[in-house]
């Protein structure tokens, strides 16, 4: 099997998703302790629901996080996951977080990524009737 992939009883999968998101207002409030108790938060969420962290950035008014998933997980699902945590325990560890009416803006960007181009991915395909 390549390197990376995974697999489980009915699959080979390699499902890699770029998140970011940023605090409500684009505040820079992931700085100091707020940005290593976010860092520690996501890395035991990750760990929790079984998620591969690949790299994770955290700037004072947002996070990059890519992670290696499995199929069973949506990417709503996994954002919703790791921004669900994080704003209930920064909100509930720091009180001035509590100024903002969220800690959260409501929305977020993914994309996702793979060892091979989508030019390569078309060209497999269309070659197919060939073989």
């Amino acid at each position: 099997m390549p390197k990376g992939y995974k697999n489980s009883q009915t699959s080979i999968h390699y499902m890699c998703y770029h998140f970011v998101w940023c605090p409500k207002y684009r505040r820079p409030i992931l700085i100091g302790e707020v940005e290593k108790m976010a860092r520690q938060i996501i890395e035991e969420k990750a760990n929790e629901i079984g998620c591969e962290i690949q790299a994770l950035e955290i700037m004072p008014d947002h996070i990059h996080l890519f992670v290696q998933a499995t199929p069973l997980q949506s990417p709503n699902y996994l954002v919703s996951q790791f921004k669900g945590v994080t704003s209930r325990k920064l909100r509930k560890k720091f009180k001035h977080l509590l100024k903002l009416p969220t800690l959260w803006t409501r929305s977020y960007f993914t994309s996702t990524h793979g060892h091979i181009s989508d030019s390569l991915i078309k060209k497999y395909i269309e070659e197919q009737k060939g073989i």
